[in-house]
Formats: C-alpha cells, structure tokens, sequence
C-alpha cells in the first residue's frame, strides 16, 4: 500500500493556515459572513481538485466511510460525473469551436450546479472534516488572477475593500505538493501534477501503483 503520509500532514498544514485566514475574515468582517447549517451553496459549484487534494479526499472517504455509506456517496458520484463530463465537453466547444476566450468560456461555466456527492439527503456534507480548501473559502473574499470573488449570499459588498484570500498562492502550493508526492513514492510520471479533476472522479479512481505507473499492468 503506497504511503502518503509524509505529503498528507504537508497538505494538513497548508488547511491549517487557509482555517486561520477564514477565522481571522470572520472575526473582523462577522457581517458579511452569512454561512450557516445546511445552507449547502457552495456544495453545488463546479470546480476541479489538484492532484494532492483528490487523493487525500480518496483515501479518508475509505478510512472515515461506512461501506453503506460508501456506495450511496458512489452512487451520487457517477451520476455527478456525467455532469462535469457534459460541462468539460461544452467548455471545450466553446473555447475551439467557438473561439471564446477561456475567461469567458470559464465565467459561463460558472453558472452550472452540481451537487456533491457528499451532500447527503440531510444537506450535510458526509466528509465535512475533510473537505476540499475550495470549500472551507465559499463565503469569504477570494482572488484568482487578480479579480475578486465571493458567495452571493455573503454580505460583503462589491466595491469594498476586505482581507482576501489568495487562491492563486493556494493553488501553487497545492501543485507543488502534488509534485512532492509524486517524488516521495517513486513515481516518474511528474505530468500528473498538474492533473485536476472533478470530486467526482476522484472518488472512482483507484489511486494505486499503477496510477502512479510504479507496476506495469498486463492485458491477455
């Protein structure tokens, strides 16, 4: 069984960090902070995890999971699947065909929903404790490539100037411990670093040695 502990606790510490900064908006910002118990928003956004956080999210959705549990989050999963796969296709039909810019092609896509294959039938999230850093900032001030974002139900106000958070540095650190896991298991498929892939996807693949390309595999 490959061992990611080493890269694991590294990813830990990253949350840690991004927790503090939540906190720290919250705590000087309460009024635009306007999350609450089951409001579930932010579990219908489309977005893809770095390769560190798919196989982190992987592996405690085993550990943490009851098999009944498992197969109902398996089951919402392929079906959310087919979804990104639908939006991926439209997004690259757009850029090619359409010749849109990718901003533009990306703020299109924007206004798809999703739902989570952790949101469970209760609007709570199955693996709260383990959620991906794009959740734990729904609701909050973020940047990415310089422009500003935040929840709609938020009340923070456009045109205001708060702490933001930086998803952009996020993102970098995230790529480089994916690259960092690579290296400390072996593997020399160093491209997959800069895989994304839906939380879908990331629960129905097997992230063994032949992902990583660390045993050959042999068809008859």
């Amino acid at each position: 069984m490959l061992d990611f502990t080493s890269t694991f606790n590294k990813y830990e510490t990253l949350v840690q960090g991004v927790e503090k900064s939540v906190k720290q908006i919250r705590e000087s910002h309460p009024e635009g902070i306007r999350c609450i118990r089951q409001c579930s928003d932010c579990c219908y956004a489309v977005f893809d995890l770095s390769l560190i956080e798919s196989v982190y999210i992987n592996y405690h959705f085993y550990q943490s999971l009851d098999k009944e549990k498992q197969e109902q989050v398996l089951e919402r999963a392929e079906g959310a699947d087919r979804k990104f796969y639908r939006i991926k296709r439209q997004l690259h039909k757009m850029m090619v065909q359409q010749n849109k810019k990718e901003e533009e092609a990306l703020q299109l896509m924007a206004a798809e929903r999703v739902r989570c294959p952790f949101l469970n039938e209760s609007d709570l999230c199955d693996l709260y404790e383990s959620r991906p850093v794009t959740c734990r900032v729904y609701g909050v001030p973020t940047a990415i490539q310089g422009a500003g974002h935040t929840c709609g139900k938020s009340g923070f106000k456009e045109g205001v100037l708060y702490p933001t958070i930086n998803l952009d540095r996020i993102n970098l650190r995230l790529f480089g411990l994916s690259e960092e896991m690579l290296r400390e298991i072996g593997s020399k498929e160093q491209q997959l670093q800069m895989r994304l892939l839906p939380l879908s996807t990331s629960l129905l693949t097997d992230y063994d040695e032949a992902f990583f390309g660390l045993k050959l595999t042999c068809s008859v």
